[in-house]
Parts: structure tokens; sequence; C-alpha cells
């Protein structure tokens, strides 16, 4: 296997020759399965694009009728009421696991811009946490971790990405198989050492047959470092709609190394509408009017709690955007009030923990968690026997007085630019407008807009019809806005120039890209 990118000696702690023939066994044996379950997501596409609706799988009936459970949970993974995610960059890292969250998830995927530098030094740095010699130091503060640190998880990127710093017989490997890869050569040994042991968040999985990949990867994995079969603990990202008709099954392939599902609401709501978004029956409103207690996030997330419980699982809640600002009272109480209520809604229908993407949320996440779980590491027991989902409730897309706003429409405008910039120049977590906007939040942005500029019948509150035209004037105007906020200067040193040709190619062309990141990466360092 070549690596294309650069190799100084810090990084060669990372890519020895043995990791990298460890990444390469794995590309080989299961790089050309990757590749066929793609073209069937593909092809499933073209389905949807016709009229199809998806279903409960007949073939799979007996899996979800069948009286099973999920193995083994660790000790360190029975109690997981709070949960805080962000990328592997050094201070972050450190911050997250000193957050008194009992979760970080590290995340090489939706909030990581995949350059070469930021892979590689997540991993030193992951390494470094793991080994407890974690530190920075700069000029206003020294940062190193606490004794008991958050337990760690990490997020390998999804199916679909290559990484394209490492070619095999002159092709991208898979992104999924090289962080995975390096992360369990590197850190299995280690972790186990210290009484815990590697574990991961999947994401983007679309169906059953994805994660039966998974699975024979982990095997695979296993017997080749020689630890144990179900050492490997994983909990999935149910963040696609098609996968929510396969839960069940998703755990059933998985159930000697799962012990969780995470309720991935932004990503989710991206991928309903790139499913349906050729459908003339499917429109969705603004962003912000799609909240959790719409018909089919309701539905989704009430059938999450209750396969998990059923099955012995954790259910995990989702991510709540709004974010803290130490600066403004007002702004802080507000974020800090929707966060609370989100949190009251998980933990009263189930959820065994949830998400959040700022320190300053743990404790009033913990708190909701606390009064509901009291010295109980989980809710398990709540079984939501009165949940019955159907296949309707699960695409059951009517939210009442639901609109397109010419407001919402230059948000979603302002924020992709914004992010789309910032990623390009190596930042994956972004605050914008008091959120915490992540790829997947982007792609729900650029996604409405491709939907709405070629759907027949879209329009805004006040009658107008959503068209180019009007698309480009407000896209003039809110360029303007942020070339104001950037100020001239922070303006020239951006890559916004590149956003802006990257973002109005996506929502412009004839076709809708699967993810903006494939295009954007391409320019990525």
């Amino acid at each position: 296997m070549d690596i294309l990118g650069k190799t100084t000696p810090e990084f060669q702690d990372v890519l020895t020759p043995e990791a990298i023939a460890f990444v390469e066994q794995l590309e080989r044996e299961f790089g050309s399965r990757r590749h066929e379950l793609l073209q069937k997501r593909v092809e499933r596409q073209k389905a949807f694009d016709n009229g199809a609706m998806p279903v409960f799988l007949e073939e799979t009936a007996s899996i979800r009728a069948g009286d099973w459970q999920v193995g083994s949970i660790p000790n360190d993974l029975q109690d997981r009421r709070v949960e805080i995610t962000g990328p592997p960059e050094r201070k972050m890292a450190i911050n997250a696991l000193n957050s008194g969250a009992k979760i970080f998830m590290a995340d090489f995927e939706d909030s990581n811009a995949p350059s070469w530098e930021n892979l590689i030094q997540g991993h030193l740095n992951l390494r470094d946490a793991i080994e407890r010699k974690i530190s920075l130091t700069t000029p206003e503060k020294k940062y190193q971790l606490n004794e008991n640190p958050a337990t760690l998880f990490v997020r390998p990127r999804g199916w679909h990405l290559d990484e394209k710093h490492a070619l095999l017989d002159g092709k991208p490997i898979s992104a999924s198989l090289f962080d995975f890869g390096l992360f369990l050569f590197l850190n299995a040994d280690r972790l186990l050492k210290r009484g815990t042991g590697p574990y991961f968040y999947l994401p983007k999985l679309e169906n059953h047959l994805e994660a039966r990949l998974w699975n024979d990867v982990f095997n695979f994995a296993q017997d080749k470092l020689g630890i144990p079969r179900g050492t490997i603990k994983v909990t999935v990202l149910i963040e696609t709609i098609l996968a929510s008709f396969e839960m069940d099954e998703i755990l059933y392939e998985l159930r000697e190394h799962i012990v969780a599902l995470n309720a991935g609401r932004w990503d989710y709501i991206f991928n309903t509408i790139k499913k349906f978004s050729k459908q003339p029956g499917f429109l969705l409103p603004d962003r912000a009017q799609i909240t959790m207690t719409v018909p089919f996030m309701r539905a989704y997330t009430e059938l999450l709690v209750k396969t998990c419980h059923k099955r012995g699982a954790h259910a995990i809640g989702g991510m709540a955007a709004f974010i803290p600002n130490r600066k403004d009272k007002e702004v802080n109480d507000i974020a800090l009030g929707k966060v609370r209520e989100d949190k009251l809604r998980e933990s009263k229908d189930g959820f065994d923990g949830t998400w959040v993407a700022h320190p300053d949320l743990v404790p009033v996440a913990k708190e909701v968690f606390d009064n509901v779980l009291k010295d109980r590491p989980h809710q398990k027991e709540k079984m939501r026997s009165e949940v019955n989902t159907t296949a309707a409730d699960l695409v059951n897309f009517n939210i009442p007085n639901g609109q397109i706003t010419e407001a919402g429409v230059r948000l979603n405008i302002n924020v992709a630019l914004q992010y789309m910039d910032a990623w390009l120049r190596g930042s994956g977590a972004v605050a914008i407008h008091n959120l915490m906007e992540d790829a997947a939040t982007a792609e729900i942005c650029r996604a409405q807009l491709w939907q709405w500029t070629h759907h027949p019948t879209a329009s805004l509150s006040d009658g107008r019809k959503i068209s180019e035209d009007l698309y480009r004037r407000f896209l003039a105007e809110e360029i303007e806005k942020i070339k104001t906020f950037y100020g001239s200067q922070t303006y020239a040193a951006s890559r916004m120039d590149e956003a802006i040709a990257l973002f109005d190619g996506l929502v412009t062309s004839n076709t809708f890209a699967e993810f903006l990141t494939l295009s954007a990466y391409d320019i990525l360092d």
C-alpha cells in the first residue's frame, strides 16, 4: 500500500509498516464487498426516485419476531447517561475527556475535516490520551487530563468515503477501514491493559448487510490480532431512514459486538431528504421546523428505544445543536433551556443516555438524566410496549403548519457557506449563529436548497416560487453579509470563494450529489 500523505518522524509512530500492512489486509479482504454494497445503494435510490417507499423486509421477519438478545456489555459501558462528541483535535479531546461526561466519542467523520494532518494527528492525540500522556500548553492555559476521564469511543468515517492518501493497486482505499484499522492496531492492547476496550461508533449504515460487513471486519481483525471475538464493542448510529426499518436486523448482525443504537437526528433528516427529494409529494419545510416531535422523527425515536430495550441494548439520544454562549446571558439561557427540554423528552421516552456537543452542556444533560435514572445505570426495563410503529408512521412527513420561508432559505445558504469555508480550512465542527454545525447539518442546508429549487411546487410562505433566479439573488446577498461579518482581512484569508463555487454547483446541478464531502474532499489538503 502506498502512502501519499507526509510521513514526519512523529507521524511514523502511527504509520508503522506493521500498521499499514494490517490496514492493507483489511482492504484486500473487504474492499470489493464495500463497493458492491455501495452499488446496491445506487440501485435502491433509483427505485425511490421512481416513487417506491421503504417497508419492513419480509425476508427478515423471523429475526424481528425472534427471541434473542445482544451479547455482553462491559462494565464501563453500562452507564452512558451523558456522552460528548467532537473531532480528535488535541485541546478539544482533553476538554471532552475532562468534561464529566461518561463517554467521549472522538469523531473522524462529520465533525472532522479529513485532511491528512487532522487524521494522523488525531490518531496521535488518541494514543496519548489512552496512555494518559496527552497535554497542551498555550499562552493562556495548560491542558491535561483529570484522574477519571471519559471512556473513549472512536467514530471512523462511513462506508461511502475513500482515503485518497492511501492507495492499494493505485486506487484509494476505504476511509472506514483506514480509520478503524489504524486505531485498532495501535491501541487494542493499550486499551485492554487499562481495563477498557476498543469501542467504536458506526456511521451512516443503510441496511443490515452493511452491518454484516462490519461484523465480518471485526471478526477478521480480532483473529489477526489474536484478541477474542466480541472484544470490539460498537454503537450504531441510526441516521438513515432505511436503517430505521432494519434496526432489529442491524442489532442481530452485530449481536456479538453491539451494545447500543444512537438516534443520529441531523443525518437522519438529511438522508430522508436525499432519499425522497425527487418525489413530487415529498417536501419538508424550514430546517428549524423539523423538530424531534414531528411525526416521522417521533416515530423513529420511539421505535429505536423499544427495539433496543427488547434486545438488551442501550438507546442513546441525539445531539442538541444549541451551544452555550459565555458572553451573552440571554443567548446562553435560551440555549440551556432548549437543551434541557430536549433531554427531558428523551429521558421520559426511555433513552438511557444522550449526546452533547460542548462541555458546558454536560451538567444540564446529566441533571436531567440523573433525575430519571437515580442510581441506576440505565432504564432498559422501560420496554415501551405501547409503541406500535408502522412503516407508514416512519414515512409520515406531514408537518402541521410547516412552511418554507425566505429567512429559512437565507439561513441555509449562510450556514452552508460558512461551514464549507471552515471545513476546507480544516475545521469540521463550527459554531455558527449559536448552533454547533457539522457536516450533517450543512448537508441538510444544501439538500433542502437543491430540492426546493428543483421541486415543481416549492414556494415561499409569501407565495413566491422558489426558482434558481430567486436562490441566486439570495446567494449574492448572503455572500455580502458574510463578507461584512468576516471583515476584509479574514475574508481574504478564507477559502470562501472555493466554498461558494462548490456550494453553488451542488445546489444548481441537475443531479443530487450523494454527499457534499465527496466533492469537497477533492480540494482538501
